[in-house]
């Protein structure tokens, strides 16, 4: 048998090699034990650190266990006697308001009182006279009458007086229309007495305080005819060949007024009444009532499941015995109970929650302010989806989402009423059978859509922007649907929009050669007037439109104080930035670029009357009910919202606060705020600024910074918890500007608190 091959070994490890890897591999196991002796201290410490850190929050807790009545308790004593003591102010002011408009004996009719508002309507209908001058006069009373009626609805609390409320107003308004339309009636009656010598037709301007009458009559019916500007309005119009050869009256009726998108409102949006806690944009309720419709409330709720399983049982006695007390509950309130359970998720919005400030009056426990917010917090009910109802296949616009501005254009067209003839000295003139007839044009060929036929059959129009708004954008024209009671945006075409920037020309020419229609727009693009024009199928008022929302959502914000009972509050809105001025309980709008609007900037007035007048200027940093539906927010919680605001107003004289970026990193659960102790116009330095986190059952100075790299909510090392806003603050500031907040006009932190309220930059910054 042959030997067996061996293998090849390699070659033999030297000694000093097996010494070099035995070496190794001790040096190996050593390291390894190092790391694992380092990972364990590590770990160790880690251990001891986290313990030493729930040891010092179990120890701020207990802390802030203790004092916590204390803080709560103090918070509601600054908290009552500001409310007790803007309640009362605003009583006294009423009654004021009443006494003074009393001792003037004026005809005008109190809006509350039906009969009084009857009989105004009754004789101001019959009254004959048609003079322009005294109408538009007479339109002024109405149109005050029908905005206190607006602020009646708005602040109503009984639904039985809504429908009261808007027949009135639905009457004043109808009145307001037939009286400029017999004034109108009354012009055309006399066209041929007041005849154009260089067009050999009838032209008339009409100006009011509110309202812009152009009125054209067609006389000599020559087809060559276009267009014609009235250069007084700025506002033109264009007729088609059809037209220009009728026996017709144009009317161009120009109301700085909106009773369209009222009527609009009226019809397709759902009425309800204001909640006791949220009468008007800064109206309050005395806290005593607060808890009485607590209770009601949840009465009305209980008293309501009770009828509804015992419906069958007691239908008899029901009718053969009065309803009991409870039942008599739930038939009054339990509108109201909806409503509230609504108002708890939803109408947290431009005005003012009194759900925290409720809870600082109600009830008598140790951590009220939190439980009870809380509580509410886990009640709430979701919103409805929708509370808009239209006509489907059509494009509606949603009043919601867009804005109508500069009041109606009415474009319309009338039979011309019979002229008068004058002979031997006599004139003579075929008496109408009833008022102005409209003319219903209905353009002949009108199957045809796209040629060039079709369109030389569509009416045209254009108007200067009314310089009493602004438009951020490029405005959208709405056309009214009288049926639909709607603004709809289909049926027009051709639009332009035109400024000073653009320096676009004119088109097309006006009667009498075009001159006076060239040298109009001429003379708007030099003086800077922006215009629309567009054409539709026929005529319809119309009314120029913004996006509500275009200046949301904010890009920062700011109050800083100026001194005592002074504020400056600063907004950076998506294209617009402002300043708000606030002294005492009057506010000043200020803005960095000219905008114009000397009736709104630099003017004082009060924080409701300033929010109505930037709304109707176009300027809009107000939220409202439906915000959320069409601007991205930052989804905070809005009773723990509106705790921060109305803490910070207490401290706003002294305190100056700003927006972090933070805030909108921190998720749904966090509220973060910027704060540090400064006044005067400058900004403060970067290091005096510190960061707070708003809980909902205590509050706290964070560690980071507004430079730091990831959100953390560890509290800073050298602070401790409170259960109110205004304790963790004082923690930073001296003792003089802590004596400076309790000095505070209770009208300052109220205006304060209301436009934090109504703007709600910790939502939508």
């Amino acid at each position: 048998m042959p030997p067996k091959k061996k293998g090849k070994k390699g070659p033999k490890l030297t000694k000093a090699q097996k010494a070099k890897l035995k070496l190794e591999e001790e040096q190996r196991r050593l390291r390894e034990e190092e790391e694992a002796r380092i990972r364990a201290e590590r770990e160790e410490q880690e251990r001891l650190e986290r313990q030493r850190r729930q040891e010092i929050f179990d120890m701020l807790e207990a802390k802030d266990s203790e004092r916590r009545e204390g803080e709560i308790g103090e918070l509601r004593s600054l908290l009552e006697k500001n409310y007790l003591a803007v309640m009362k102010y605003k009583n006294d002011a009423a009654q004021m308001s009443k006494w003074k408009k009393y001792m003037q004996c004026s005809d005008i009719p109190d809006p509350e009182v039906q009969q009084d508002i009857n009989t105004f309507i009754s004789l101001w209908r019959d009254d004959p006279e048609c003079g322009a001058e005294v109408v538009f006069k007479q339109c002024n009373i109405a149109l005050q009458l029908i905005e206190e009626l607006e602020m009646l609805l708005r602040e109503v609390t009984d639904a039985n007086y809504i429908p009261k409320y808007q027949e009135v107003l639905l009457h004043l308004q109808d009145t307001v229309y037939a009286k400029i339309l017999n004034t109108s009636m009354e012009i055309l009656k006399g066209a041929s007495n007041n005849i154009d010598t260089e067009t050999g037709n009838m032209q008339a301007v009409v100006k009011g305080d509110n309202i812009t009458l152009c009125l054209w009559a067609n006389l000599m019916r020559k087809s060559r005819f276009k267009c014609l500007t009235f250069k007084e309005a700025g506002m033109g119009f264009e007729l088609t060949k059809q037209l220009a050869t009728s026996n017709i009256a144009v009317r161009v009726l120009h109301t700085s007024y909106d009773h369209l998108s009222t009527l609009s409102r009226m019809t397709h949006m759902k009425t309800t009444t204001a909640p006791p806690r949220l009468l008007s944009v800064f109206g309050e309720v005395p806290p005593s009532e607060v808890t009485e419709q607590e209770d009601e409330v949840k009465e009305a709720q209980e008293v309501a499941q009770e009828e509804t399983q015992e419906e069958t049982q007691e239908e008899q006695k029901q009718q053969e015995e009065p309803a009991e007390e409870p039942e008599q509950i739930a038939a009054e309130e339990l509108p109201l109970s909806r409503e509230s359970e609504e108002m708890r998720t939803t109408t947290y919005t431009g005005t003012e929650s009194q759900l925290s400030r409720a809870s600082t009056h109600a009830g008598d426990g140790d951590n009220q302010i939190i439980t009870q917010v809380e509580v509410l917090a886990d009640d709430v009910e979701p919103p409805p989806e929708d509370d808009v109802v239209y006509g489907e296949g059509v494009e509606v616009v949603d009043l919601r989402k867009y804005t109508p501005l500069g009041g109606v254009f009415y474009y319309e067209l009338f039979h011309l009423p019979p002229q008068s003839h004058h002979v031997k000295g006599w004139e003579i003139r075929k008496m109408p059978e009833a008022g102005l007839k409209v003319f219903q044009y209905i353009p002949e060929n009108s199957n045809q859509a796209e040629d060039e036929e079709a369109v030389s059959l569509l009416v045209g129009l254009s108007v200067k922007l009314p310089d009493t708004v602004i438009f951020l954008e490029t405005p959208r024209v709405g056309r009214w649907d009288a049926e639909g009671k709607y603004w709809r945006t289909d049926g027009i075409s051709d639009f332009s929009y035109r400024d000073h920037a653009r320096g676009e020309e004119g088109e097309g020419e006006g009667e009498g050669g075009g001159g006076g229609g060239e040298e109009a727009e001429e003379e708007e693009e030099a003086g800077g007037v922006a215009k629309v024009s567009f054409k539709m199928d026929t005529f319809y008022p119309f009314v120029l439109m913004q996006y509500t929302y275009a200046n949301f959502p904010f890009r920062s914000w700011e109050l800083r104080p100026l001194g005592k009972d002074s504020a400056l509050f600063s907004i950076r809105g998506a294209l617009v930035d402002l300043r708000i001025t606030i002294q005492v309980n009057q506010c000043m709008l200020q803005a960095d670029q000219e905008m114009g609007l000397t009736y709104l900037f630099d003017k004082w007035m009060s924080a409701p009357d300033l929010q109505q007048a930037m709304l109707k200027a176009g300027i809009n940093v107000f939220v409202n009910e439906h915000t959320d539906k069409f601007v991205t927010s930052c989804c905070k919680d809005p009773l723990r919202e509106h705790v921060a605001y109305e803490q910070m107003a207490l401290f706003a004289s002294v305190c100056t606060f700003s927006w972090s970026k933070w805030n909108a990193q921190s998720g749904p659960e966090h509220i973060i705020v910027k704060m540090c102790e400064h006044q005067g116009p400058k900004a403060p330095p970067e290091d005096l600024w510190n960061l707070y986190l708003v809980g909902a059952q205590r509050f706290q100075k964070l560690e980071m910074t507004e430079t730091s790299e990831v959100f953390c909510d560890d509290h800073h090392p050298d602070s401790e918890f409170h259960s109110t806003f205004i304790h963790m603050l004082q923690d930073n500031m001296s003792p003089e500007g802590i004596s400076q907040t309790r000095e505070a006009n209770f009208l300052f932190v109220d205006t304060v608190q209301s436009l934090f309220c109504a703007t709600r930059p910790l939502m939508y910054c």
